[in-house]
């Protein structure tokens, strides 16, 4: 499945209405666009010399199907049977394609906190790795997966308080 901006038009939110939104709110950021990236890995090789801290984002689900964003360093090794205890939940799971369209509207291949966006009865749990707290710049994409946003940790946290997200803060071993 494509995550690319060809498909931008069948996503809820467009890249672009994400970053006028952005630039109204007064998040400064700065675009690289670039191939699309499926994986940490293609990231990696690609990238060049982007200095912050790069994450990764796994959505998931609970038995109880409750959605949840978790978000850490792109290296940091994510333990599902540690963190469903530090969340609070049982037997967490990778949610499907299509339930991941239903609720943040965005693909495979693009997921981002920033698809909060489309979280709009805030149905998603964030988890946020707390060494993601204090980064000068996090790179994550705008819906679409060949397109990367630089911002501050501190414009990140305006954008989730902008759309009414109250991250759980955990530390990933």
């Amino acid at each position: 499945m494509d995550a690319s901006s060809v498909f931008k038009g069948s996503l809820p939110t467009s890249p672009d209405k994400l970053m006028r939104l952005l630039k109204l709110w007064q998040i400064d950021f700065t675009m690289h666009t670039h191939p699309p990236l499926r994986t940490v890995e293609d990231a990696k090789l690609l990238r060049g010399n982007m200095p912050g801290m790069h994450i990764k984002n796994l959505y998931l689900r609970d038995r109880k199907k409750r959605s949840f964003l978790v978000v850490s360093e792109e290296d940091k090794l994510i333990n599902l049977k540690i963190i469903d205890k530090q969340i609070g939940c049982d037997r967490l799971s990778f949610g499907s394609a299509d339930r991941l369209f239903e609720m943040l509207g965005v693909r495979p291949g693009a997921v981002s906190p920033l698809a909060l966006i489309n979280d709009q009865d805030q149905m998603t749990e964030l988890v946020l790795d707390a060494d993601l707290i204090d980064q000068p710049y996090l790179y994550m994409h705008p819906l679409v997966n060949d397109v990367t946003l630089r911002l501050t940790s501190s414009g990140f946290m305006q954008f989730l308080l902008r759309t009414a997200h109250k991250p759980k803060i955990l530390n990933f071993c």
